[in-house]
């Protein structure tokens, strides 16, 4: 079966804990495979949200040997700055890097303590693979490179934030009376039209209200989705899996 939007909707709400979800994560898990499912990441947050993304590619019919979701199955990939990083999920079929994916998350109470951090992981983490794989470090297709973000909806997400009074450049106005939540949209847009990241997802949610909001269009499941399908369909006719 395909990867619904009934499991996205899940898998979110079990990020959160939502134990009693109307669609359960185990529904997700169930279909993804009994050894990758097995190797959960000792109860973390985001292993479902892993397992959700995995499961596309061993319903393209990717042996479980190529998708990657653990860190016991080995996460790094090189880079061009440093030798190695370690991605979140990752699907490596032969010499070809099939697909990448970080995913991260930003909640409360003090959003700004780790809102820079998070723009420097994902921009670092982008810029050092591209650049490595136009060192030719990559030697199959060219990689593929998704991003999954969850901010956490709270007041202070919603809030606009005051930019530096007395910085000597000022700020482009795009970013003027911008919430964190408005700033992370700006900041995911432009991760794809840069060609950054292939395909990014990114969501509003809360313990208290799971159920996942998308501010962007073209920055939600269905986009996101449609990303990592084509991605599968453009290998697919090269040979992959094969």
């Amino acid at each position: 079966m395909a990867v619904t939007r009934e499991d996205f909707e899940a898998a979110i709400a079990e990020y959160w804990g939502a134990k009693d979800a109307q669609n359960s994560s185990s529904q997700v898990r169930g279909r993804v495979g009994a050894g990758t499912a097995g190797a959960v990441r000792g109860g973390k947050h985001f292993d479902v949200i892993a397992e959700l993304i995995a499961k596309f590619f061993l319903d393209a019919g990717y042996p479980e040997s190529s998708v990657r979701i653990t860190k016991s199955q080995g996460m790094e990939l090189p880079g061009y700055y440093r030798p190695q990083k370690q991605w979140d999920v990752v699907i490596a079929h032969g010499d070809t890097l099939v697909a990448a994916f970080e995913m991260k998350a930003l909640g409360g109470p003090s959003f700004g303590n780790n809102y820079n951090n998070r723009i420097e992981e994902a921009l670092g983490s982008a810029v050092d693979l591209r650049r490595a794989a136009l060192a030719e470090i990559y030697p199959g297709e060219k990689p593929w490179l998704g991003y999954f973000f969850i901010m956490e909806d709270h007041e202070k997400s919603r809030t606009p934030v005051r930019l530096a009074p007395k910085a000597p450049i000022p700020s482009e106005s795009v970013w003027h009376n911008t919430s964190y939540q408005e700033r992370f949209a700006i900041f995911c847009r432009r991760l794809v039209e840069e060609n950054l990241y292939d395909s990014v997802c990114y969501v509003t949610s809360s313990k208290e209200n799971p159920y996942p909001r998308e501010p962007v269009e073209a920055l939600d499941w269905a986009h996101f989705s449609a990303g990592v399908n084509a991605r599968i369909s453009y290998l697919r006719d090269l040979g992959f899996p094969g």
